[in-house]
């Protein structure tokens, strides 16, 4: 059958009441853009484009295509010989089009389209469609939604292996003089993630050294013996409560920063560019960062224990009439140089798991505003995880090795 021009496309080949599928209005054939429709074969559908199409015309829409496809057309083809000027307009039209082949299992066929609307349309296709924020579904009961995190956290332990492999390389480039960043940067990290820290790290430990007095010497005074409340702040919070404690402060106060910090240049895509310009983003990105706080947490912590020791002290002193020269010579004499090295060590590891968590968050985000505030709980979330199974193990080996 022949083509009606100027988009009045009418279709009569397979339907036997000869009624029209798409009519076109008359400000469309006054714009000049024609789009025809013809039947070729049982199966397969050329759309013909001619003319101008341009946003600042009347355009048809995939509506005007969707009955035609739905009349048992398994192939679609166009044919764009006499297609004039054209600019988004086209090309928003052909991407609904091709959505609707999509659904209806359609196959496509865009060698005649013109070179650049093809690239163009690929393009388009080949970013992945946005998750639409909002409330998530109803889920199932409670050991479904246990089952289900725990699926997710075997999936996601793949991608952590491969992020620390990516984290050791760059330590063994470091090594090598061979890791490319700015030392200014980590020396930023270093401010942010120490002195800026110091204010909430105090008042947490003070606060931490203080409960610890009392509880000790709630138990203590039964046998008369709360001398022996220096022993129990002292080694508590040098050894174990002020490494834990820094490490959970910098959970939420650091790491929850990363993770938005670069999930933001994600968003941003600041991070592929740092590939293509050939720098490795973790050298750059993550290294400083991990150095900064294995730096720092150490010697927070070692802040931390000596807070909780002054919180020690003025409750034994003010409260249950221990003398300050009893509570010096007990804390030194309690206090061993393995107990300092032991809360040093674990702080280490603890700013190295905040760090890496962060991190990880950040470089896995996804390219939206809610994804970067997913990130960033996240990041708080599996960096207390990591910190309190690094605990857990080390503590225990510690014991065994009567360390």
């Amino acid at each position: 059958m022949a083509a009606i021009p100027d988009y009045d496309a009418v279709m009569t080949e397979g339907n036997p009441d000869g009624m029209p599928h798409v009519s076109a209005s008359s400000a469309a054939r006054e714009a000049g853009q024609r789009l025809e429709m013809r039947r070729v074969g049982e199966d397969c559908l050329l759309l013909v484009l001619s003319g101008r199409w341009c946003l600042d015309q009347l355009l048809p829409t995939r509506e005007a295509v969707e009955p035609a496809l739905r009349q048992g057309v398994r192939r679609l083809t166009f044919d764009a010989v006499a297609l004039g000027a054209w600019d988004t307009g086209l090309l928003t039209f052909l991407a609904g089009v091709l959505k609707v082949c999509k659904a209806l299992d359609v196959e496509v066929d865009q060698g005649g389209l013109p070179e650049g609307i093809r690239r163009l349309l690929a393009m388009a296709f080949a970013v992945p469609e946005q998750k639409v924020a909002g409330r998530r579904e109803k889920e199932g009961n409670l050991l479904e939604r246990v089952g289900t995190a725990a699926l997710e956290m075997f999936r996601g332990a793949p991608a952590m292996l491969r992020f620390l492999g990516e984290i050791t390389l760059s330590f063994l480039r470091l090594l090598g003089g061979r890791a490319r960043f700015r030392i200014s940067d980590m020396w930023l990290e270093v401010e942010q993630v120490g002195p800026r820290a110091l204010p909430i790290v105090s008042v947490i430990s003070f606060l931490v050294g203080l409960i610890l007095a009392y509880l000790g010497a709630d138990q203590l005074r039964l046998v008369g013996a709360q001398i022996f409340i220096a022993d129990l702040v002292a080694i508590g919070m040098v050894r174990e409560v002020g490494a834990l404690m820094t490490g959970i402060i910098i959970a939420g106060r650091t790491g929850a920063a990363f993770a938005a910090q670069l999930g933001t240049m994600q968003v941003n895509e600041e991070i592929d560019a740092f590939r293509t310009l050939g720098f490795s983003p973790v050298d750059f990105l993550v290294l400083p960062r991990m150095l900064a706080l294995m730096l720092m947490v150490p010697l927070l912590t070692l802040y931390s224990g000596f807070v909780g020791m002054l919180a020690g002290l003025l409750v034994s002193v003010f409260i249950f009439d221990i003398s300050l020269f009893e509570y010096y010579n007990e804390t030194l004499r309690a206090l061993e140089l393995k107990h300092f090295w032991v809360g040093l060590s674990k702080g280490t590891v603890y700013g190295a798991m905040v760090a890496f968590a962060g991190c990880l968050r950040g470089m896995q985000c996804g390219r939206s505003a809610e994804a970067v505030g997913e990130a960033a709980t996240s990041a708080v979330v599996t960096g207390i995880l990591l910190i309190t199974i690094a605990a857990s193990v080390m503590t225990i080996v510690y014991y065994q090795l009567e360390i």
